[in-house]
């Protein structure tokens, strides 16, 4: 009959459409996916190799021996903060009163950012602020090839006393090696500023302060900028910062032996620069006055290309007590300059009329007998006039 199917055919099961689509929709558990590392594994030629923790047969693919991959240098990994990624700098500052000197002991630096020469060559320059750039600029040694280097040097300041405790910052830059670099004015790694003023004199305090980028300062725009006189702080005053001359040490002692009055020229700190190159070249004259002759004119020898010149040079003036308490005594700084005339950077007087530590100086030098008394004198910006 039409329309039946023949024997010993059988006739196929028909499926529905929603039966069709249950079919095989479940393949068996679920496997991770196969990253592109597992098929080209990282090779580490310093690492031990190790197996993979996870079955890899469970996925169909061969065993794979990968390198465990190294440590990261806990040196090269920088803070996201920009305040550690230049790194750290320890150091100590002790402030000794009795000798009127400030110690800035530079111990290591720690984690410094490669610069982009590629240099890791780093010395650590120092400058008290507000002031002359050169004239309170000390550094250390260089070294060489690590971005951990270790000093342990001791940089000192002459002539710093409670004053320039109360109103100095000092800084202290970590740069590259001059020699080395190829750009000639690079910004350093990193600086940092410490208000001198957190110091207890004859007491020593340890730092450990993360680097910072370069500060912009300005410049008071009464100073001459062939004079050097750079590098100052925004916030302090021009003007208290331009008539900073210097400053000088003197000794002062009367022998009742020799009968007269010894003048010792010790040495001077942060001057003022005079010359183009930021630098002067100092010399020291001392005149009593009045005192005719040659007798009552010294000076000392030029220190070469220097802001703290020291010149250890002693003079005498002959006379008794009573005649040279009625004389005033002229200390003048100079800057030496072959065939021109030379520059006056700052002087001081010591007699009977002044005031302060000038006066103490002079009556307890003609006071006490065979005393020798040592004390630093800021230097004035005026010359001074004497009549005849």
């Amino acid at each position: 009959m039409a329309g039946t199917a023949p024997p010993g055919r059988r006739r196929p099961q028909r499926v529905s459409m929603q039966e069709h689509m249950a079919i095989d929709v479940s393949p068996g558990p679920i496997r991770p996916i196969r990253l592109i590392s597992d098929y080209f594994p990282h090779f580490y030629p310093f690492a031990e190799p190790a197996q993979r923790t996870h079955d890899q047969r469970a996925w169909g693919t061969p065993a794979i021996l990968s390198a465990t991959p190294p440590q990261p240098d806990p040196e090269q990994q920088g803070d996201s903060d920009d305040s550690t990624a230049l790194g750290t700098l320890e150091f100590t500052l002790l402030f000794d009163a009795d000798n009127s000197t400030l110690h800035c002991t530079v111990h290591l630096a720690k984690g410094l950012k490669t610069p982009a020469s590629g240099s890791v060559d780093t010395y650590v320059k120092t400058n008290l602020l507000p002031g002359a750039s050169k004239a309170s600029q000390l550094r250390t040694r260089t070294v060489r090839g690590t971005r951990g280097p270790v000093w342990e040097e001791t940089l000192t300041y002459h002539g710093f006393t409670r004053q320039d405790a109360g109103r100095k910052t000092l800084r202290l830059c970590v740069c590259e090696d001059p020699r080395l670099r190829r750009r000639r004015r690079a910004p350093p790694l990193g600086e940092l500023r410490v208000p001198l003023r957190k110091l207890v004199p004859n007491r020593a305090r340890s730092f450990n302060i993360c680097l910072e980028k370069r500060r912009l300062t300005k410049k008071p725009k009464s100073l001459n900028t062939a004079r050097g006189m750079s590098l100052y702080e925004e916030e302090a005053e021009a003007g208290a910062a331009g008539e900073d001359r210097g400053r000088i040490l003197l000794s002062l002692c009367y022998s009742s032996q020799r009968g007269g009055l010894l003048v010792g020229i010790l040495r001077c700190a942060h001057l003022a620069p005079m010359d183009a190159n930021g630098y002067s070249d100092p010399f020291v004259r001392l005149f009593l006055h009045p005192n005719l002759g040659k007798k009552s004119k010294y000076k000392t020898s030029v220190r070469r290309k220097t802001l703290n010149p020291e010149f250890n040079e002693e003079f005498f003036y002959a006379g008794p007590r009573e005649e040279l308490v009625q004389k005033t005594l002229l200390v003048s700084v100079w800057d030496y300059d072959l065939g021109t005339a030379d520059d006056f950077i700052g002087g001081v007087q010591l007699s009977s009329q002044a005031s302060g530590e000038r006066l103490r100086h002079w009556r307890e030098c003609l006071g006490h007998a065979d005393h020798r008394l040592e004390l630093w004198h800021p230097l004035d910006g005026v010359p001074p006039q004497l009549g005849d």
